[in-house]
């Protein structure tokens, strides 16, 4: 039941974080950013699992699916609205490092919290680097396709 708080206040945190952070006037992109970083997580997810590489000991929907419907389709997408919102596109090249740098580098510290006091994640075969590096390279792929999502908009008027 524990399980079920903590996730229920992770949802209640991410969601209000989105919603206080996201300019109205860009719901459009955030919806496009949302959907994008949820097909990548929604399908690395599946794999992770698939492979046993991850276990999701507590899930929303044990017997649809073996990953976790929270992480892989609102939690990592939200968070990744966030990111390319408010990403510093003008300030110096080492903040917009350090800004890909921190990103991948909190979410996978509250990850390995979350393995370790809960039954949310377990750890099969996986480490944190790979949640690490898989979030950079989700986040990357996710402000590349924004990039050329704003080019196409702001092109065809």
């Amino acid at each position: 039941m524990i399980d079920y708080l903590i996730l229920g206040l992770i949802w209640i945190l991410t969601f209000v974080m989105v919603v206080t952070t996201t300019p109205r006037d860009m719901l459009r992109e955030a919806l496009a950013i949302f959907m994008f970083k949820h097909s990548l997580t929604w399908l690395f997810g599946l794999l992770v699992v698939e492979y046993k590489l991850i276990e999701y000991p507590v899930r929303e929907f044990p017997y649809a699916s073996k990953s976790s419907f929270s992480f892989e389709y609102f939690i990592y997408p939200a968070i990744c609205i966030m990111f390319n919102l408010r990403f510093p596109r003008k300030k110096s090249m080492l903040h917009q490092i350090g800004w890909f740098v921190w990103f991948p580098s909190w979410m996978t510290i509250l990850e390995v919290l979350v393995e370790k006091y809960t039954n949310l994640i377990h750890y099969v075969n996986w480490s944190w680097y790979w949640t690490w590096l898989s979030l950079l390279l989700t986040f990357g792929l996710s402000r590349m396709y924004f990039i050329w999502f704003m080019k196409k908009r702001t092109g065809a008027r």
